[in-house]
């Protein structure tokens, strides 16, 4: 897709601006059909809204059946969890309210981090059924936005779209046959470089301890067994054939070596760590700056 031969259809969804770039302007009814599959996601697992599924969950336990997605989303995560000995996890959203990344969007601390609770006492996640023996507050933000995208792209895929990229505020999916150059980001100032991607059909995904951070060393990446922010690493970078994949290692990147997840996991990956050094997969397509 040249650069001069380009059209983007951006929107606003869950919380984040999406660019879908493809070489011909979208259909109104295919544009249509990306902004409703973005807004029944969040119905069904937005922790943000009253109305929406999960928050239904953190009011009452019990069975409740969750869309088609939740099956995939439910076997990785269960992966991830046991080789990060739990500190990987979707019950983190308990600490997340309590240090104040909640609902409201109050950034104020309510009390001490708490443990997410074990998964095998409160939660049963079998396909797209889940079920809760006590309230919990489910956060899917280590995957979820990588899952929407490529649910966003079995959109395109089945109008007929073939080559597009769709952008999450940088959770990226490339498809087609020209490879797309990204910056990756300095942790420390977003207007900087650290170094540069060539991403060619597959996804690409980051976090990062200054986006969405508040307070006193608070941000989003919760290590499951203290309920506290992860230390370890100050951004991540995973490359997959799928974002949901790209976007959950990214953030599994903070607990287990790149190393040890790649016996598990077909990814490259890249960790930034607080010192400044960095450590990378030997498969990893960027380029980094001095």
């Amino acid at each position: 897709m040249p650069v001069t031969d380009r059209e983007v259809f951006s929107f606003q969804g869950i919380g984040t601006t999406w660019d879908i770039t493809t070489a011909h302007p979208l259909p109104q009814s295919l544009r249509t059909r990306l902004v409703q599959r973005v807004e029944r996601f969040d119905a069904d697992w937005s922790r943000f809204r009253s109305d929406s599924l999960v928050a239904e969950v953190a009011r009452t336990p019990g069975r409740y059946s969750f869309p088609e997605e939740a099956g995939p989303l439910g076997g990785l995560y269960r992966r991830l969890y046991l080789l990060t000995r739990g500190a990987m996890t979707p019950l983190v959203g308990g600490s997340l309210e309590r240090l104040g990344y909640d609902a409201g969007y109050s950034l104020r601390v309510a009390g001490p981090p708490l443990p997410a609770p074990a998964w095998e006492s409160v939660l049963a996640w079998a396909g797209t059924s889940i079920t809760a023996s006590a309230p919990v507050v489910l956060d899917i933000g280590a995957a979820g936005k990588g899952l929407l995208v490529d649910l966003l792209a079995e959109e395109l895929v089945a109008a007929g779209i073939g080559t597009f990229v769709v952008d999450a505020s940088g959770d990226l999916l490339v498809r087609g046959p020209e490879p797309v150059r990204v910056a990756l980001e300095h942790p420390g100032n977003p207007d900087q470089a650290i170094g540069i991607v060539e991403l060619e059909g597959r996804a690409l995904c980051a976090s990062a301890i200054n986006r969405r951070a508040w307070g006193d060393g608070l941000h989003h990446v919760l290590d499951g067994t203290t309920g506290r922010p992860a230390q370890t690493a100050v951004a991540t970078w995973a490359m997959a054939e799928t974002a949901m994949v790209a976007d959950a290692l990214a953030t599994a990147l903070f607990f287990v070596p790149g190393s040890t997840l790649q016996e598990s996991f077909d990814f490259s990956w890249l960790t930034v760590f607080p010192d400044g050094s960095a450590a990378y997969s030997a498969d990893f397509e960027g380029t980094l700056f001095p």
